[in-house]
């Protein structure tokens, strides 16, 4: 009995031994699986928060990468993923690339861009540059306006990004040149072709409806109250003659200058069939332009085809004095309602 009783405790000792082990290795395999597959063979994932913290992580290294670009006053070091970026005279084309402006530049006499309807803080450009510091940008984006004493002043504030000269005259190479400098290049192929069908399409009812008649694009100029043409070689209204196809007047077409004001005697030898005119500020309505808008009833206009006619073209001021994407196309839509019947 005692043989049989030694025999029956060593078994019993071998069972727990061999479960002990099984439920080690048991375990062992439930660990390996959270790492990749649990015991029954199903896939895991890391949780919720590994994953949020995992997508900041790679937030933070994209918004610590930098790249050096070349523009007019040579190389400089600008973040390769921009947040927030000022466009001084340029915010049009941010629009266009679907990025919104910390700020929005204003002027005291200009005003603002009003045709964009941004809502963001105003910086009058005729002020501090250091306003911008409240705005903690990370890019900061100017044009031709700007020169090197400026461009200094700005480069304190935040990288900054100085357009060429060479890519200046045309609204269609600034688009492109910007959204390079925002790494977003696919984004102006897609605005671009937009525009170009637009454009494609509004020339050929133009043509049709207007040929060889000549236009005339003038200014009121509500502080001195003076009458402003705008030549051929404007960056804003020119863009009427060399891309949407009008007849600009001869004096428009001979004028070196951007712009020249026109004595009241020289209003008959403006004989054009048609005249687009804005003011230099406000609106039609402002009760401060209409003493200046009282230029328009001089006898002196009876002779002029365009005001014989009735085609004397009010139109409003913001985005006739831009020539960026948006303005353009707007340009436009007042072009083909206007002149096609």
């Amino acid at each position: 009995m005692a043989g049989l009783a030694k025999r029956v405790l060593a078994a019993a000792v071998a069972v727990m031994m061999a479960t002990v082990v099984a439920a080690c290795g048991d375990g062992e395999g439930k660990q390996e699986g959270a790492a990749g597959q649990t015991a029954n063979g199903a896939s895991t994932s890391p949780s919720p928060a590994a994953q949020k913290q995992e997508a900041g992580n790679e937030a933070d290294k994209k918004d610590g990468e930098t790249r050096v670009v070349k523009d007019e006053f040579g190389e400089v070091t600008i973040p390769a993923h921009p947040k927030r970026v000022v466009g001084v005279y340029v915010e049009d084309y941010l629009k266009v690339l679907g990025v919104t402006p910390v700020v929005q530049w204003y002027h005291p006499t200009w005003g603002k861009q009003d045709y964009l309807q941004l809502d963001v803080p105003q910086f009058d450009i005729t002020g501090s540059i250091e306003a911008l510091l409240a705005q903690d940008p990370d890019l900061i984006i100017v044009d031709g306006v700007v020169d090197k004493a400026k461009y200094e002043q700005y480069s304190k504030i935040a990288p900054t990004y100085r357009l060429p000269e060479k890519v200046l005259q045309s609204s269609e190479e600034m688009l492109k040149t910007i959204a390079d400098v925002l790494n977003i290049p696919e984004k102006a192929s897609k605005a671009l072709a937009d525009y170009e069908a637009k454009m494609a399409d509004a020339k050929t009812k133009l043509e049709k409806s207007v040929g060889k008649q000549t236009v005339a694009v003038i200014r009121v100029n509500t502080g001195d109250k003076t009458i402003a043409l705008f030549g051929l070689k404007n960056r804003y209204a020119g863009e009427i003659y060399r891309t949407f196809g009008l007849e600009p007047h001869p004096l428009a077409a001979k004028m070196e200058e951007f712009q020249q004001v026109l004595s009241e005697e020289a209003f008959p030898s403006l004989n054009a069939d048609h005249i687009i005119v804005f003011p230099s500020n406000g609106d039609w309505g402002s009760k401060e332009n209409q003493e200046a808008f009282k230029l328009l009833d001089s006898p002196l206009w009876k002779s002029v085809p365009a005001f014989a006619n009735g085609h004397v073209y009010k139109v409003e001021r913001t985005h006739w004095q831009s020539g960026a994407i948006t303005a353009n196309s707007m340009k436009l839509d007042d072009l083909l309602k206007y002149m096609v019947k």
